[in-house]
């Protein structure tokens, strides 16, 4: 079996147990409701989630079954592809769409490969980190040329769940006391990019991640995940790392930072990670819910006032995702920028 690369290795603190803590089961929102009329009750019901877990799982949510088969087979034909073929698309610095098997989460890398998608093409971006710098930058998804029909059914399968996307945008707007359309014009021009996510068998579980811990960064993130399963989420109410189970055709939706400041800190973005698997390869797709590059990232002025002051400073989007980038492909001495960065010190 050989040794494991040593750059793999979780510090001991961050291993997995590979006994998992019983889940006590996230949330399964029935977006039937909004048929039936019943929305204040699923609004309440997604804004308690949103508080108490940071994350929720939802069925009947209107994407086609037979789409995300097309996803799943296309998804799996790409990465049944030799390295060499998978690398023709390879992402880097200057072309940051694209295939990547070395991607590093808080210094440490990951146990997976991955092929990032657009859902806007070409991605428009602050060119650099400098606040000073207004040069934006132009970046164009690379497209496998295997399978043939990879471009059409991915295309297929974005438009349906950013309109899911977009409908649970309005639920959480809805939960906080906004307007449903309060959010969106934030996303005129979004960034956001789906993901597609494989994690081969891994023969040192106990000592790797298919993800290290992190939170994610944007507003929302729609997941799909095959029923091999691996998700966890640090429960808020005691810290505990906690199993994600699979349910058949569900969805996983977490918070994610951006909603945690526009939120004022009403929804935190929860910390998760992906536990590598011995036997069975696994396979995700999560959609990254992005704003624009020019978006300026503060608590809602709806949401804040003289007893409730913004907790966190404004910052640009673009900028915030240009600094991000760089730590993709190479280890960075410092911690990478998050939003604790931002919040305003308690006097």
């Amino acid at each position: 079996m050989g040794e494991i690369d040593p750059a793999f290795i979780q510090s001991i603190e961050h291993r997995p147990k590979l006994t998992v803590t019983d889940p006590g089961e996230i949330p399964v929102i029935d977006l039937s409701a909004l048929d039936s009329g019943a929305v204040d009750l699923l609004v309440a019901d997604i804004g308690k989630a949103c508080e108490e877990w940071g994350f929720f799982k939802v069925i009947n949510h209107g994407v086609p079954l037979e789409v995300v088969r097309r996803i799943e087979a296309a998804m799996k034909e790409f990465f049944d592809q030799s390295i060499d073929e998978k690398r023709k698309v390879k992402r880097d610095e200057a072309k940051p769409m694209g295939y990547h098997d070395s991607e590093h989460t808080k210094n440490v890398r990951d146990w997976k490969e991955v092929l990032d998608i657009a859902v806007e093409d070409p991605l428009v971006i602050s060119a650099s980190p400098d606040p000073q710098d207004q040069e934006l930058a132009k970046y164009y998804n690379q497209w496998p040329e295997y399978p043939p029909e990879f471009r059409k059914i991915l295309k297929e399968y974005a438009g349906e769940i950013e309109k899911l996307a977009f409908k649970l945008l309005e639920l959480i707007s809805l939960s906080l006391g906004l307007a449903g359309d309060r959010l969106i014009e934030f996303f005129q021009g979004q960034t956001s990019f789906i993901r597609l996510n494989h994690y081969p068998p891994c023969p040192w579980p106990e000592l790797a991640l298919g993800v290290g811990r992190h939170k994610d960064a944007g507003a929302l993130t729609v997941l799909f995940q095959d029923g091999v399963g691996g998700l966890e989420v640090k429960r808020k109410a005691d810290g505990e790392w906690v199993g994600v189970k699979p349910i058949p055709n569900a969805y996983i939706i977490n918070v994610g930072d951006i909603i945690q400041v526009w939120s004022n800190d009403k929804y935190e973005s929860v910390e998760h990670r992906v536990v590598a698997n011995s036997e069975k390869e696994r396979f995700s797709i999560p959609f990254f819910l992005f704003p624009a590059h020019h978006v300026n990232v503060k608590p809602l002025e709806e949401l804040t006032n003289e007893e409730n002051p913004p907790k966190f400073k404004e910052y640009n989007w673009g900028k915030f995702m240009a600094t991000r980038n760089r730590s993709d492909f190479k280890k960075q001495a410092v911690e990478n920028i998050q939003i604790h960065h931002f919040r305003v010190s308690e006097q």
